[in-house]
């Protein structure tokens, strides 16, 4: 049962649309994953179905063939998104090499995606408020294979503070009140009320105006939502106007979505197949600076220069960065964060110990090969035995990349008879 004071407010909204409104969210939903263009090729599923018209990687498919459960999911070739979610990046259109903020980050869907279309080049930061919901983004980063990206735990305010005109590209996923998600997620309804729509309105111009500052002259703000009322979308976007005259919006070629005027969109659940978004596409003014170069990486330790040597791995450009005995490999154009909580400071490469170095599971996602592969199919008992913690017989020695179907899924250690199991305790099956 939706609110009677939300059936309403629907009912002027849209007018003579109102009944087809009603009636889709009678129909079943539509569900979709987005491939990961970082793991290489896209594979054939049996399960996928048509393309999300506004995302080249977006794919909807059967409800009955639960692919969160498929090996590939763990392994980072997809990444299960709604479809109408994935219009703000879209909207955003991230390019390579730019260095851009996903600011209210959680779960990752957003993030991962923006990750796809950088390919591994520029500065990505995504930023979460919640350290609960910053864990999750931080463990999706690594799934996806993702190399050039932060996590932190930050407060917008203090992000805009320490990284003023930082950013070619922001994006404002903003915490709103839920209502394209009714269909989706019942507790989106049972904690609905004007008064949430009202707080969400107040909390959105404050996390807007933060973000504002971290764009640079001539970036681009991309502010979205998933809910219908107006003062979450058109007006929270004429008041962001108001009080920040440097920005303006800009008109984009988006055919998919209905136009709310100048450079706003909305997504309709009885005009496409999806829930309810809205985007909105702001410009600052002023002229792009020319880009500088990226920083030249540091020498990294004498224990993963021989690891990487002995299979073959080549880092991209960037930089050596050491948390603990944790190695990471930040992104060349990363800044001074110190003093804020980075969760992830780029791709853990591994941990350092007194006489050798014992690689991390980010660092076998990211992989597509190396010198040395234990290959696995998605449907042998090899598989299965590998994600439940087990040992696999094996003739390989040292350090291996272990496989599913040709993507990298995690780590194994062989003494030439059998293969010590690394894939990490938290993520094994339990059968």
């Amino acid at each position: 049962m939706l609110p009677q004071e939300f059936l309403e407010r629907m009912q002027n909204q849209l007018g003579d649309e109102y009944p087809a409104f009603l009636q889709s969210l009678e129909r079943p939903r539509a569900v979709a994953l987005r491939f990961n263009p970082l793991k290489g090729e896209t594979p054939n599923l049996s399960f996928v179905g048509e393309r999300v018209q506004w995302e080249p990687m977006g794919y909807y498919y059967d409800p009955q063939s639960r692919p969160g459960l498929h090996p590939y999911h763990e392994a980072g070739v997809y990444y299960l998104q709604e479809a109408s979610a994935m219009s703000a990046v879209a909207l955003l259109d991230p390019q390579p090499g730019e260095r851009i903020c996903d600011l209210c980050a959680a779960p990752g869907g957003k993030s991962t995606q923006i990750a796809g279309r950088m390919m591994g080049e520029g500065f990505l930061l995504c930023n979460e408020y919640s350290s609960k919901r910053a864990k999750i983004l931080s463990g999706n980063i690594e799934r996806m294979g993702i190399a050039n990206a932060l996590v932190t735990n930050e407060t917008p305010d203090r992000l805009a503070q320490r990284l003023p005109g930082y950013f070619d590209r922001v994006l404002i996923d903003a915490p709103c009140s839920g209502e394209g998600m009714f269909r989706k997620e019942e507790a989106a309804v049972t904690d609905w009320s004007p008064e949430t729509v009202e707080m969400c309105a107040q909390r959105q111009a404050g996390i807007l105006d933060a973000g504002a500052k971290l764009v640079r002259p001539g970036g681009r703000l991309l502010y979205s939502t998933c809910t219908f009322a107006p003062e979450e979308n058109e007006q929270a976007v004429a008041g962001f106007l108001e009080r920040n005259p440097e920005f303006v919006l800009e008109n984009v070629d988006a055919p998919w979505f209905t136009p709310a005027g100048e450079g706003q969109f909305r997504l309709w659940p009885h005009k496409l197949l999806g829930e309810g978004h809205f985007g909105a596409v702001l410009r600052r003014k002023g002229e792009e600076p020319t880009a500088g170069e990226g920083k030249v990486g540091e020498k990294l330790s004498k224990l993963w220069t021989e690891f990487a040597k002995q299979l073959g791995i080549q880092l991209p450009e960037g930089k050596a960065v050491l948390f603990g005995e944790h190695l990471y490999w930040a992104p060349a154009d990363m800044p001074d964060l110190t003093g804020l909580k980075v969760l992830r400071p780029g791709l853990e490469l591994g941990e350092l110990k007194k006489d050798r170095f014992e690689p991390a599971h980010a660092l076998a996602l990211w992989l597509k090969t190396c010198n040395c592969t234990e290959e696995l199919e998605s449907s042998s008992k090899q598989l299965q035995a590998y994600l439940c913690g087990n040992v696999l017989p094996s003739d390989k020695r040292g350090w291996c990349l272990v496989t599913v179907d040709g993507y990298t899924i995690g780590w194994g250690k062989g003494d030439g008879r059998q293969l010590k199991n690394h894939y990490p305790k938290g993520l094994r099956h339990f059968l």
